[in-house]
């Protein structure tokens, strides 16, 4: 409730303080947990992943450089702070936000190549290319930010003669940024949704698995692992979360060590008609052994993993719109009809807070919605010891 001076009141101010430290706190925590989650979880390791980490830590950012001056501005009805910190403030504001859609619109299409795709994409989805994508997304908001700095907002004076921090109020930026910002990275994360799902319904029809895919070296990993002179047991298979789930059909070569030649691995004769090339060492023959390609539960698992993830980032799509909508929609009806569409500034207020707290809902989203986070976020707060990933 409102002061009559046009502020808020004690009580008013300390309750929207609180409830905004609150969000700031439990926007930076959740976000952290879900980097280091991605870095240090073999479940999450991933690199598509790392379009998660990259868009955990532009919440972070935008609750420790921008919601912090947002209450400030808000709970004081003027702007406090220095000019020059106004005009980064609203370039960055945009970035964040900007950076954000650009990070869920370049995982759609990854999500899209790779049912599309499979086999070839996922060859090629290394680290070091998911990476060039995240710095592309950066660049990309960056570019779409700039003109808060170029067309500077002013600080125009309150009714009490108090500067304000506004973006430029021109219906043309208003537009332009709204629909760099949102509603066309909007149109092509539901476009490309809907290409994922009509391809998903087709495969379904048909009965049809997703394509087997490589790993991102080129090759398969192996599903036994090398066995030594001193062990009669043979090819042990891998973990499950050591072992690649989209191996290709045809087998690879792995790498089998035994006591000596034309012999198994426990020294007994070798089966006839079974001839496999062998390799000399000091301290044995190293057989090369076809492996065994994955067998169909393993592939079902891969598939059902990856429409897991596929709906998890539908759901964090369709929240960060819900979120963010009312206030592009709003923000651009006012520019279309200043005067006869215009709405109360509490609404507007009220829709913009909206958008900000959606940096808090993905960690919460992946907590609800995916074992793998579940579990890695169990064992972070556990305090067990985990290895970086990447």
């Amino acid at each position: 409730m409102e002061s009559p001076e046009g502020g808020y009141s004690v009580q008013a101010t300390a309750a929207i303080a609180a409830a905004i430290t609150f969000l700031v706190l439990f926007t930076i925590t959740g976000n952290v947990l879900v980097i280091m989650a991605v870095l240090t979880s073999r479940s999450l390791r991933a690199p598509q992943n790392l379009f998660l980490v990259s868009l955990a830590a532009a919440d972070i950012l935008v609750a420790t450089l921008i919601i912090p001056f947002s209450l400030a501005n808000e709970l004081l009805g003027y702007w406090y702070f220095q000019k020059t910190w106004c005009e980064i403030y609203l370039a960055l504001d945009v970035l964040f936000c900007t950076s954000s859609i650009v990070h869920l619109c370049a995982i759609s299409l990854d999500r899209y190549w790779s049912v599309s795709r499979a086999i070839e994409y996922n060859a090629k989805r290394t680290p070091r290319r998911i990476k060039c994508s995240i710095l592309i997304v950066w660049t990309i908001a960056a570019l779409i930010s700039l003109p808060p700095l170029v067309y500077k907002g002013e600080k125009k004076a309150a009714p009490g003669g108090r500067p304000q921090c506004k973006l430029n109020e021109e219906a043309w930026y208003i537009l332009s940024s709204s629909i760099g910002s949102f509603f066309a990275p909007c149109l092509i994360m539901i476009l490309v949704y809907l290409r994922i799902y009509l391809i998903a319904k087709r495969r379904h029809r048909r009965g049809q698995s997703p394509p087997a895919a490589p790993s991102p070296s080129g090759s398969a990993p192996p599903n036994t692992a090398p066995t030594t002179h001193g062990d009669t047991r043979g090819p042990h298979p891998l973990p499950a979360d050591r072992t690649s789930l989209l191996s290709p059909e045809e087998p690879s070569a792995a790498a089998v060590v035994t006591a000596g030649a034309g012999r198994g691995s426990g020294g007994s004769p070798r089966p006839a008609g079974r001839p496999r090339d062998t390799l000399a060492t000091g301290t044995g023959r190293v057989v090369l052994a076809p492996t065994l390609s994955p067998g169909p539960w393993r592939r079902k698992a891969q598939a059902n993993r990856e429409k897991r993830f596929t709906f998890v980032l539908a759901v964090v799509i369709g929240v960060f719109v819900l979120c963010w909508f009312p206030f592009f929609f709003l923000y651009s009806l006012g520019a279309v009809c200043p005067r006869r569409c215009k709405v109360p500034e509490g609404v507007f207020q009220f829709f913009f807070w909206i958008g900000y707290c959606n940096s808090s809902l993905n960690p919460v989203i992946y907590t609800v919605f995916n074992q793998d986070f579940r579990k890695a976020f169990r064992r972070i707060l556990c305090r067990r010891g985990a290895r970086t990933a990447w």
